[in-house]
């Protein structure tokens, strides 16, 4: 066989294998380093089970993974998996018929037979599946256990003790509370946590799917406890200014006590303060209400316009489970979805243990109701924590985007 005619059947052949080769196209939110490094080691390991697949992973930051999605969701072609989060932000999408149920996925199983079954409304629409759940995790308040050993101080158990706790390191010149709301979604924590400790969850539900007026009496009193922190200045003034990140560094640097956050901390943490990071569960307010907690999940969907289906059941079935999530949960502390995976740290099993102990959870204030709604509610939080006598007309003016959007 003469070189050139040689070159002619191997450039055939590289065509041909090429045609039956799989494809695989991943957009993924893990953009801070630690998420980063371990759905690259994910990837890897996918490829190594599947040579035959070819993955293209595409990493973006938080914010602009937000902004990209509907726009991929909605083009003539898109990813074949993507992240994102369960709840009303994963039925938004389904409603729509953006992204495909998953059935496939537990084909001759169940949901339930990998996750929890109190899971599964979270991660479906209409009767079906259409999330593969990864992983979930708590909110807290998270402090430096050095600096409170510093000051002599004990985690404070109730609202009283808490803002006792704040004025005391306002005396010392240290903010008491850091936040950076730049992208909104943190002062939601302050909203979900505050209503729940004062009205409880059933009530709030309520104010999620649109039934309470947003100038509701009861809302107006929850107001007032979130006012009296911002009244004494224990929050970051630069707030508004700041992504949540950046609010991280004031605590790194000890200029901050106290942040109100989800265990997702740890991973923006220097690796040698993880081990002095500690939480405590948000104060108790009203002591005949239950206590209620934040547990975002977040996992995996399968938009409708991607071209590579089986490829993407296979992704989809490799992350539920039980030996991908226990690198994930042992990698990055997080709790895993899969119902047979512990909790990898003794940071992971305090969250879990206080989790086990509430009342109920919700996912998250903007996981949880109507996207516009949401976005319109954050903007007002911040601007209450700027202009707090600015309570009442903030509150009116979201009744009227509530009655305009749920009406």
């Amino acid at each position: 066989m003469n070189l050139k005619r040689f070159v002619v059947i191997a450039l055939l052949l590289a065509v041909v294998t090429a045609s039956f080769a799989g494809s695989l196209v991943i957009n993924a939110n893990t953009g801070d380093p630690e998420p980063k490094r371990v759905i690259k080691m994910l990837v890897e390991k996918f490829e190594g089970e599947n040579p035959d697949i070819d993955v293209t992973l595409n990493i973006f930051s938080h914010e602009d993974f937000k902004t990209l999605l509907r726009t991929w969701l909605g083009a003539k072609e898109g990813p074949d998996v993507v992240t994102w989060n369960a709840g009303e932000r994963m039925r938004y999408f389904a409603e729509k018929g953006l992204i495909a149920p998953i059935t496939d996925v537990f084909a001759g199983s169940s949901f339930d037979n990998y996750f929890p079954k109190s899971f599964e409304g979270n991660c479906s629409y209409d009767g079906q599946v259409y999330m593969v759940p990864e992983s979930w995790y708590w909110w807290g308040v998270y402090y430096k256990k050095s600096m409170f050993d510093a000051y002599g101080v004990t985690p404070p158990t109730t609202w009283e003790e808490f803002k006792d706790v704040c004025q005391l390191f306002a005396d010392e010149g240290i903010v008491p509370i850091t936040i950076g709301t730049k992208y909104l979604w943190t002062a939601a924590a302050w909203f979900d946590l505050l209503n729940m400790r004062v009205h409880g969850l059933d009530w709030y539900l309520g104010v999620l799917d649109g039934d309470v007026p947003y100038n509701d009496p009861k809302i107006k009193e929850t107001m007032t406890y979130w006012q009296q922190l911002v009244d004494n200045e224990y929050f970051l003034f630069e707030h508004s200014s700041l992504s949540w990140q950046e609010a991280l560094n004031r605590q790194i640097t000890d200029d901050a006590a106290m942040y109100l956050m989800g265990q997702f901390i740890k991973d923006s943490t220097p690796e040698e303060m993880r081990e002095d990071m500690d939480f405590f569960r948000f104060p108790i307010i009203n002591e005949e209400v239950g206590l209620y907690e934040e547990t975002p999940i977040d996992g995996w969907m399968m938009p409708a316009n991607g071209l590579h289906k089986e490829e993407a059941v296979k992704w989809l079935q490799f992350i539920a489970s039980e030996e991908v999530q226990t690198i994930i949960a042992t990698e990055l502390g997080r709790l895993a979805a899969n119902k047979n995976v512990p909790a990898p740290d003794a940071h992971a099993q305090k969250g879990l243990d206080m989790i086990l102990a509430s009342d109920g959870v919700l996912n998250f204030f903007d996981r949880d109701t109507n996207p516009d709604m949401a976005n319109k509610a954050m903007n007002g939080m911040v601007q209450f924590m700027d202009y707090p006598e600015m309570v009442d007309e903030i509150l009116d003016n979201l009744e009227q985007e509530r009655q305009r959007i749920f009406e």
